[in-house]
């Protein structure tokens, strides 16, 4: 299963951005896709999560300024961030839980995607 992120960019202090991820490939089923970042010098961390069902899950940083959605039938993933702050800077990765399809039956998968750099800087 491949994931294709887009929306990154530079963006200036109190502003927006909207990151979108589509998945694709032989896939059976998506349970999970969510949004993970990494800044220089830091462990990657979970943004935002939202299940097959529409349950989204934020870290506390991003609360109230970031928002997931997902389009099932397109297998795709969106964040939107309002209010943007410099320590939002970082490489925006997606990833992706499911079942895919084999020769043989089903197997699960998580996969991500190769990241797409967000710079909040004036």
């Amino acid at each position: 299963v491949q994931l294709v992120e887009s929306g990154g960019g530079l963006v200036q202090p109190g502003g927006s951005l909207r990151l979108s991820c589509a998945a694709s490939g032989n896939i059976f089923s998506i349970s999970a896709m969510g949004w993970y970042r990494q800044a220089p010098g830091k462990q990657r961390e979970l943004v935002a999560a939202i299940t097959s069902g529409g349950s989204t899950n934020y870290a506390d940083a991003v609360k109230g300024r970031f928002s997931a959605s997902r389009d099932i039938a397109k297998n795709t993933v969106y964040l939107q961030g309002n209010s943007l702050k410099p320590e939002d800077t970082a490489v925006y990765y997606c990833n992706a839980k499911g079942q895919a399809y084999t020769f043989t039956g089903k197997l699960e998968f998580d996969s991500w995607g190769q990241g797409t750099q967000v710079t909040v800087s004036s």
